[in-house]
Parts: structure tokens; sequence; C-alpha cells
């Protein structure tokens, strides 16, 4: 995910990005206690016979389903980290203030009242930032500055 995004996965995880930050912290959190109250069966228990395909040890069982869990949190991270890597790339305080308010999960109405702007208007914000942290390498096309229309606007 880090080497290219285009618009299309940028608007994607600027919408998500709240969320999976919230549910990176709450997996960690999860996945601290591993594996505790698990144990193995004995007695009689351990001589009956077990399901055919699938392993009956609870604890081998939940590496697994933790193991997948850990797959999940990695796929979160570097999405999110296509973003922080390019915030840099955001130069205007206005686009800034956008780009705050949407990691935190706000709507356009939402930061369009903070800001004192129509809901449009931060959309063409948002706009103009999803282009700036897309990548623009592409070639025959003039590098001229298209939000310039946007900050005229204002």
């Amino acid at each position: 995910m880090k080497e290219a995004a285009s618009k299309q996965q940028v608007e994607s995880i600027l919408k998500d990005y709240h969320w999976m930050m919230n549910s990176i912290k709450i997996l960690r959190d999860s996945m601290k206690d591993a594996g505790e109250g698990l144990t193995a069966q004995y007695g009689d228990q351990a001589g009956m016979p077990k399901a055919q395909g699938t392993t009956s040890d609870p604890v081998y069982r939940e590496a697994v389903r933790r193991g997948k869990r850990f797959g999940v949190i990695n796929k979160y991270e570097a999405k999110i980290s296509t973003i922080q890597d390019r915030m840099h790339l955001i130069k205007d305080d206005r686009e800034l203030e956008v780009l705050h308010w949407l990691l935190e999960g706000k709507s356009y109405r939402w930061i369009a009242l903070h800001m004192g702007l129509s809901h449009s208007h931060i959309r063409r914000i948002r706009d103009c930032i999803v282009d700036q942290l897309s990548d623009t390498n592409v070639p025959n096309v003039p590098n001229g500055d298209t939000c310039t229309e946007v900050k005229s606007a204002c």
C-alpha cells in the first residue's frame, strides 16, 4: 500500500481512518492476554474421539485465531501509514485543519460549522487533499496546481 495509492484508495482510507485507528487500539488490547483460560483436555476426555479434519486443541485454535487478528492489525496499519507518511505534502493551514477533522471522523457538515464554511466547500477542500495525497506522477498530465481555484474561492 505504501508504494502507490490512487485517489479512490486515499478517499477510502480517509473515510475509514478513524474507525481503523480505534480498531487497532482495541485489537492490541485484546491480544495482550494470549491464551489465558485455555487448557488441553486430560483424563477421560483426552481419550474420546475427536472431530475429523480439525484439531481439538483449544490452544492451537486460539493461536490460529489470534494470527488472523494480527493480520487484520497489520492491514489496517499499512493503510493508515499511507496517509501518515504523506501528511507532510499538505501545506495549506485550511487543508491541514480539514484533514485533521476528517481523520478524527467528523462529518463535512460538522467541519463546515466548526470552520464557518459550507459543507460543499469542505468537500472541495477534501478533494484537493486527496489530490495531494495520491500519486500525481502520471505521464502526459500537466503539473499545475488544481487547488488554487478552491483557495481563491475562500
